[in-house]
């Protein structure tokens, strides 16, 4: 086993190169602290989660990509559009609208390239990034991090010490099973079944990359419509996991998709030309987080500390959100010398807050609320209902929804019962 020489050492270690650890490594770098990201996986890699929301351009500004995104080759998204179970479509949330500034525009991105693009920028701006590297363990001293034990693509072993290890390994998070710190949602047991189209309809003008979110009949679920790149449209429905996978007599995932496509009204017409580009792929019961993001010497970051829903696309957000809360606090730590659990993790409260947040918009759109209605009786909470679907979460004005948002639930429940 290598260990680093001591001259060399890291002051960070981060475990996977997504969109949160490239994120909290670039942050870090930025500021002249030593940075070392080990990633299992050898670029590009194919990843869901495809659409950003506005409020990812004020990470992408800091981390010094928006040129790279201004000059790429995703799709310009500029609203979200929702189409009900009879395929209705609703007024589209044109982002402009209701906040006149650049981040209104975003985009549609092919994960592959997005994540790769994130990666290589982290390496320009002074991280030491290794691909094919799998991370076998992480190393303590009792409960606290000091480094970890990597296996590089040379098959070489090599034992590398830290100040913080942050964990950014998505799903598959080492540190949240070592502490067994996994909560699973019990009101988000989900699944989704997605694929990919070629020549399937695209809107035009401003509407060409919005997001579509369309209900299937009987509000059992919803797809989600991503225009990308290549004229490739992503299709994807979401259901409660034992609907979708269990409660049927097929498991053939090509058979369950169809199924569904036939209770979707809104979506047929957009697919009836098109031609599968991709095979079908499944992810199950995803909705977790962790009970803390923290502990002496070790940060949690992106799905390594929690998955919400795809429903809003806020999982990019949540992800570049996290790494840069959880950046900031790395070097205050590193600066007072203290890389303590309350140091590393003081972030944590506001982050989870922003995230309930989002998850109580998720909740009432999987309960039948209509939003529709809300704008209808309440139009001077517009703006704040729509500050949420631009991911503008972590500030406390956008509370003022909530108790109306439940008064019209009540009243809703009353009348169909």
């Amino acid at each position: 086993m290598i260990a680093s020489p001591n001259g060399n050492q890291p002051h960070v270690v981060v475990i996977g190169g997504g969109p949160a650890g490239t994120t909290v490594s670039t942050l870090v770098a930025q500021q002249g602290y030593r940075v070392e990201l080990f990633e299992r996986e050898t670029f590009p890699r194919f990843h869901i989660g495809e659409s950003l929301i506005p409020q990812t351009y004020f990470v992408l500004e800091r981390l010094k990509m928006l040129p790279k995104m201004q000059g790429s080759r995703f799709v310009k998204k500029y609203s979200v559009q929702f189409v009900n179970q009879r395929g209705k479509l609703s007024e589209p949330f044109y982002f402009v609208e209701h906040k006149p500034h650049e981040s209104s525009q975003t985009w549609q991105v092919l994960r592959s390239e997005f994540d790769q693009m994130m990666l290589d920028n982290a390496r320009e701006q002074g991280v030491t990034v290794h691909e094919g590297a799998h991370v076998t363990e992480v190393l303590f001293d009792g409960d606290r991090a000091r480094g970890i034990c990597v296996k590089l693509d040379d098959g070489t072993i090599r034992e590398v010490l830290a100040d913080v290890v942050v964990d950014a390994s998505g799903q598959s998070t080492m540190i949240m099973d070592r502490f067994n710190l996994r909560v699973w949602d019990p009101d988000l047991k989900k699944a989704a079944l997605w694929t990919y189209w070629k020549g399937a309809q695209r809107d035009t003008g401003r509407d060409e990359g919005a997001t579509i979110v369309l209900q299937t009949e009987g509000k059992q679920g919803w797809f989600w419509y991503i225009p990308l790149h290549d004229d490739i449209i992503s299709v994807g429905v979401v259901a409660g996991f034992d609907y979708l996978f269990k409660d049927r007599p097929t498991k053939d995932h090509e058979a369950i998709y169809f199924e569904e496509v036939a209770r979707c009204p809104g979506l047929q017409p957009r697919i009836a030309n098109a031609e599968r580009a991709g095979p079908f792929r499944v992810l199950k019961e995803y909705s977790y987080k962790a009970k803390r993001a923290a502990g002496d010497g070790w940060v949690l970051v992106g799905d390594a500390f929690g998955f919400l829903d795809p429903l809003y696309s806020s999982g990019v957000l949540l992800a570049l959100k996290s790494g840069q809360l959880a950046a900031d606090a790395i070097v205050d730590a590193l600066a007072a010398g203290d890389t303590s659990a309350a140091r590393l993790g003081g972030w944590q409260p506001d982050f989870v807050r922003g995230m309930d947040r989002m998850r109580r918009l998720v909740i009432a759109y999987y309960e039948g609320f209509s939003f529709g209605l809300f704008v209808k009786n309440h139009p001077h909470l517009k703006g704040l209902l729509t500050d949420l679907l631009i991911g503008d979460l972590f500030k406390d004005e956008v509370d003022a929804v909530w108790e109306p948002m439940e008064q019209i639930w009540k009243e809703m429940t009353a009348s169909a019962g």
